[in-house]
C-alpha cells in the first residue's frame, strides 16, 4: 500500500529543519525545532568608577589644603592676638648691604688674597692690578722731576748773575757822574752807562721769570709723580669696612674694564630686616624706634633692632591682605635695622637671607613681652 506524505503547517514558533533533498522517502523525516520568542540579554559587566574616585581624592586634597590654611589663618590671628597694643609685627628676610669692590683703571688681575666666605676687615687687602705700566710711567715723571729741578736751580744760578749786573751798573753811573760834574768825563758816556743800567735790569727780571717758569715745571712734574703714586694705590683693591665676600666676579689673569667688579662683599655694620606694615600700623613707626627682630632659624634668640627707615609713599597694594580694617589695602616699607654694636660683637655668626619676623614698638610705653626681651646669641 504506497506511503502518502502529509504535511501539516507548521505551528507557531516552530521552524522546520532542512532534509536532504537525495533522502528516500522513507527516510525523510520533519524535525522540528522551538524557536523561542526572545532571546535573553546577556549580563552587563559594572566599569569600575575610576573617574569617580579621582574626584573624590581631588576633592580630598582641597578640603585638606583649606583646612591647611584655615588653621594657618587661625594660628596667624591668636598670634598676633598675644602681641600687645602698642607692638606690631610682619615677616621679612635678614639682609645686608652690598658693595661692590671694584676696579679704578682697566687692567689685569694680577693677585688675588681671599675668596667667597672670607671674612675682611676694613682696610684689608683683598687683590693686585698689574700697574708695570703706570710704574713704568712713574719712573718717567720722577726723572722730569729732577730735570725740573735742575732747571730750576739753573735759573736762580742765572737771576744772581744779572743781580750782579745791575749792581756794576749802577756803580759805573755813580762814578761816571762824579767824572761828569769835575769834567773827567762826557755826558755821552752818562748816558751809556744809564742804558747799561736798564738792560742788565731787564736782564734780570727775565731771570727771575724764568724762575717762575722753572718752579712752576716742578710743581706741575712733582704733581704727576703724586698722581701716578695715587693710581698705582687705587690698583690695590682693598675692603672698605668690615663684612664677607658673598661673590668673587673676576679670577686672576682676566683683563678687566675701568669699573670691572672683582668682589661683591657683604656689609655686616648694615643688616637689615624690610617688613610691610599697612597704613594704620605704619603711621605709628617712625625712625629710632625700638624694635626686635625672631629668626625662624634661631626661634629662642631676640635680635636688639631699631626702626631707620619708614616709607613716605605706598609700596604696592597686595592681593589679600589679613588686617583688622579689610578695607586698608597699602601697605609701607618699614625698615629695622640691627644695632651696629651686636653685628660687631657678633659678625662671624652674621647671616643674610634668613626668614624671620620683626616686632616693632609704636608705643613707647609698651613694656616688651618676655618673650621679646632682647637675648642675642652668645658669642
Amino acid at each position: 500500500m504506497p506511503t502518502k506524505r502529509v504535511e501539516t503547517p507548521d505551528p507557531a514558533g516552530v521552524a522546520k529543519q532542512d532534509e536532504p533533498a537525495d533522502a528516500p522517502l522513507e527516510a525523510r523525516t520533519t524535525a522540528l525545532v522551538p524557536v523561542p520568542e526572545r532571546l535573553p540579554a546577556l549580563p552587563e559587566q559594572p566599569s569600575p568608577p575610576r573617574r569617580k574616585r579621582r574626584w573624590r581624592t581631588l576633592l580630598a586634597l582641597a578640603l585638606l589644603c583649606a583646612g591647611i590654611g584655615a588653621g594657618g589663618f587661625y594660628w596667624w590671628r591668636q598670634h598676633q592676638a598675644r602681641l600687645p597694643e602698642g607692638i606690631v609685627s610682619g615677616n621679612g628676610r635678614i639682609e645686608a648691604e652690598e658693595i661692590d669692590i671694584d676696579t679704578k683703571f682697566a687692567g689685569r688681575v694680577l693677585e688675588r688674597y681671599v675668596d667667597e666666605g672670607d671674612m675682611v676687615t676694613a682696610g684689608e687687602v683683598v687683590a693686585r692690578m698689574d700697574t708695570r705700566d703706570l710704574e713704568a710711567t712713574l719712573r718717567r715723571t720722577e726723572g722730569q722731576v729732577l730735570q725740573a729741578r735742575k732747571t730750576l736751580d739753573e735759573a736762580n744760578a742765572n737771576v744772581v748773575q744779572q743781580q750782579t749786573q745791575v749792581t756794576l751798573a749802577q756803580q759805573e753811573i755813580e762814578r761816571t757822574t762824579a767824572l761828569v760834574a769835575r769834567g773827567y768825563a762826557t755826558k755821552e758816556l752818562l748816558d751809556q752807562r744809564r742804558q747799561s743800567l736798564n738792560g742788565a735790569i731787564a736782564l734780570l727780571n727775565a731771570a727771575n721769570a724764568r724762575v717762575g717758569e722753572a718752579e712752576r715745571a716742578l710743581d706741575a712734574a712733582t704733581h704727576y709723580v703724586e698722581l701716578y703714586k695715587v693710581n698705582i694705590a687705587d690698583n690695590t683693591l682693598v675692603s672698605p669696612t668690615l663684612g664677607l665676600i658673598q661673590y668673587r666676579i673676576a679670577n686672576v689673569g682676566e683683563v678687566l674694564p675701568a669699573g670691572g667688579k672683582v668682589f661683591t662683599l657683604l656689609d655686616i655694620s648694615d643688616v637689615y630686616m624690610d617688613v610691610y606694615l599697612p597704613t594704620a600700623q605704619a603711621g605709628r613707626a617712625r625712625a629710632g624706634s625700638e624694635a626686635r627682630i625672631v629668626l625662624d632659624a634661631w626661634p629662642k634668640f631676640v635680635i636688639p633692632a631699631h626702626v631707620s627707615f619708614v616709607a613716605t609713599q605706598a609700596q604696592f597694594t597686595p592681593k589679600a591682605v589679613e588686617t583688622e580694617d579689610e578695607r586698608d589695602k597699602l601697605m609701607f616699607r618699614v625698615k629695622v635695622r640691627v644695632d651696629p654694636d651686636l653685628l660687631l660683637a657678633h659678625a662671624v655668626e652674621v647671616r643674610t637671607g634668613l626668614p624671620g619676623r620683626a616686632y616693632v614698638r609704636v608705643d613707647p610705653k609698651v613694656v616688651w613681652p618676655a618673650e621679646l626681651q632682647a637675648a642675642p646669641p652668645s658669642k
